[in-house]
């Protein structure tokens, strides 16, 4: 099949808020006082008005969501389609990946024209009339901003690599060679290989800190930014919510010197000189200044490296910066980046406590968190933190994980499939695989370092982010209801036992369960804006927490095991008021069943 959704293989490579947002701009911390309004943030049920941070965002990977033309990609129309089942879900929020034009070398995240759709995806009449269904079923959309790089396909591009001397050549980050001729430093992209690319014509390098297709801008012209800030108000003049924001720590460099040499000694590491760089706030606080400011909208940035401090730079009420931020410390807890490719993976439960617990403490009254267990870029969570031995094993992790992550204080994103319970597909090559990332890992970990083939695909089979990007899995009908063509991807063959079909109506499913849980986070503010302390900090087989508002105290308690385990803290909860739990009959009490998680009230 041809088509420009297909991601290239380089093997070497506003509408503004309604009355139901009063509040989307900055961070505020919670009142302790039952007299007080919580700041500028309010729930008031009698004039229906939900502040933003009681809103579920629910993550759509377009192109694989649902196909409504027959070709096998995933479009703007097929999300029209679905926002029924959206809406019944529970979700507030849309976040659509990126749908602008591109050569599809990473999936869209390399844009060659920031101000039209990708043709696989519809044209720009489809987007004006998916934005106004979804504000008809009271629906937000936010969209991708894609601006740390371009694509080499974008016109300014191809102006700055047409001679040293072009207008645009300053739009781009261009670096005379090494002494010896070879890249300015020692960078690793973090899609492998040198992070710089020669130019034959104009005999320098540009820097691409992702694939070769995707070169860094130079947000040091202030032209570009104009550029960028220019094309925002575009997308929320028509009407847009907001952005979630492109590793957008990423956008200032501190310098360009050698990094650090990688574990496996090829090339050194960046991180310290392209993240969270010298100029970052004030670009962001231009940003601010100059667009986010002036609408009614809502802004998450992904942020690689930091911490809850520096997150709180970010995201503080008083920065005028984003609203939240992804962080990757969990993400991170089974090895992060420079063990993502080895074939074992090993991770402890008390280490996602500290993790959270450092979050949920740091940004309390301070930032707000973002909760997530997978996206785009993150295999499967029931596979990866959850058990799949079996169907029941299966069904219970997924409920016990998202009760553990999205009662904690901050915004649950749900990733689409997620709400189903659906697992990582198995690999038995690196063939049927597109994506980049894991295709030029597979390159230089085999080829280069000599690791066998064997123990990369054990590791892509854990981590590879194409487990989160094949097809949405509607029914058991042929390729699972997504597409009445030829998918673009394969599917996960288990769809005809895992599917939104089936779940819909089954009030034991994993989709059921989701739809309790987040209509429960929205039922009592003490959810929402309570206070997090952790319990039980040294089990290895517990999370327990609880959320404290007042007078109000919730208990949180989850198994992360497949067998049972004593719980004496239950006893002292067993007058309290059950609000949810992932087993339909009572448990022995003091104790916890195989992944139960029990949520109590008083």
């Amino acid at each position: 099949m041809t088509s420009s959704w297909i991601p290239t293989i380089k093997r070497t490579a506003a509408t503004v808020f309604t009355a139901a947002a009063v509040l989307v701009s900055g961070c505020s911390s919670p009142e302790t006082s039952d007299t007080t309004s919580l700041n500028s943030y309010k729930y008031e049920q009698e004039l229906n008005i939900i502040d933003d941070n009681y809103r579920n965002y629910y993550q759509i990977f377009v192109g694989s969501f649902c196909d409504s033309s027959g070709d096998g990609i995933g479009d703007l129309n097929g999300i029209r389609e679905k926002l029924d089942y959206l809406k019944d879900l529970g979700v507030d929020v849309l976040w659509l990946n990126p749908i602008y034009q591109s050569p599809n070398v990473d999936n869209g995240y390399d844009i060659s024209d920031y101000r039209d759709i990708m043709t696989d995806f519809g044209t720009m009449a489809d987007f004006d009339t998916l934005l106004a269904d979804v504000h008809a079923h009271g629906l937000k959309l936010i969209m991708d901003l894609v601006v740390n790089h371009s694509s080499d396909q974008h016109p300014w591009f191809i102006e700055s690599r047409s001679s040293r001397d072009n207008p645009k050549r300053d739009y781009y980050i261009w670096k005379d060679p090494a002494p010896d001729g070879g890249a300015p430093n020692n960078w690793r992209s973090c899609f492998s290989g040198s992070a710089w690319k020669y130019d034959e014509k104009t005999g320098q390098y540009y820097l691409h800190l992702f694939a070769e297709g995707q070169p860094d801008l130079n947000w040091e012209n202030p032209e570009v930014r104009d550029q960028v800030f220019d094309m925002m108000n575009f997308w929320f003049q028509k009407g847009i919510d907001g952005f979630r924001m492109d590793v957008i720590s990423m956008i200032s460099k501190a310098g360009y010197a050698d990094g650090p040499l990688c574990a496996d000694g090829l090339y050194g590491d960046y991180t310290d000189q392209c993240t969270n760089g010298p100029r970052v706030h004030e670009y962001l606080q231009e940003m601010n200044r100059r667009v986010l400011s002036h609408y009614d909208c809502m802004t998450v940035g992904e942020n690689a490296n930091v911490n809850p401090e520096l997150a709180c730079l970010y995201a503080g009420e008083d920065r005028h910066e984003l609203n939240m931020v992804f962080q990757f410390e969990l993400m991170d807890v089974d090895g992060g980046e420079s063990r993502k490719w080895e074939p074992e993976h090993p991770w402890k439960l008390t280490d996602i406590k500290k993790i959270q617990t450092r979050w949920q403490t740091g940004l309390d009254g301070k930032a707000w968190n973002s909760l997530y267990w997978n996206n785009h870029d993150q295999p499967r969570v029931v596979s990866r933190f959850g058990c799949t031995k079996d169907e029941e094993s299966r069904v219970r992790s997924a409920k016990m994980l998202a009760v553990c992550l999205y009662l904690m204080q901050g915004t649950p994103y749900i990733y689409q499939g997620e709400e189903l319970g659906m697992t990582n597909k198995h690999f038995d090559s690196i063939d049927p695989i597109n994506d980049v990332m894991t295709r030029n890992a597979y390159f230089e970990k085999t080829q280069r370092c000599g690791e066998s083939v064997a123990d990369f695909m054990k590791a892509a089979n854990y981590i590879s982010r194409e487990h989160t990007r094949t097809p949405m899995h509607w029914d058991d009908t042929a390729n699972a209801g997504f597409t009445t063509g030829t998918p673009w991807i394969p599917l996960n063959p288990n769809y005809p036992q895992i599917n939104a079909a089936k779940q819909v109506g089954d009030p034991d499913s994993v989709y059921s369960f989701y739809r309790r849980l987040l209509a429960l986070r929205k039922s009592d503010k003490t959810f929402v804006y309570g206070h997090y302390a952790l319990l039980l900090p040294d089990d290895e087989e517990i999370y327990a927490y609880t959320r404290t508002l007042n007078d109000e105290q919730i208990l949180v308690v989850c198994n992360f095991t497949d067998h049972d385990v004593p719980c004496p803290l239950l006893n002292d909860w067993q007058n309290a008021e059950l609000l949810i739990c992932n087993y339909n009959t009572p448990g022995t009490p003091g104790s916890l069943r195989p992944f139960e998680a029990v949520v109590y009230r008083k």
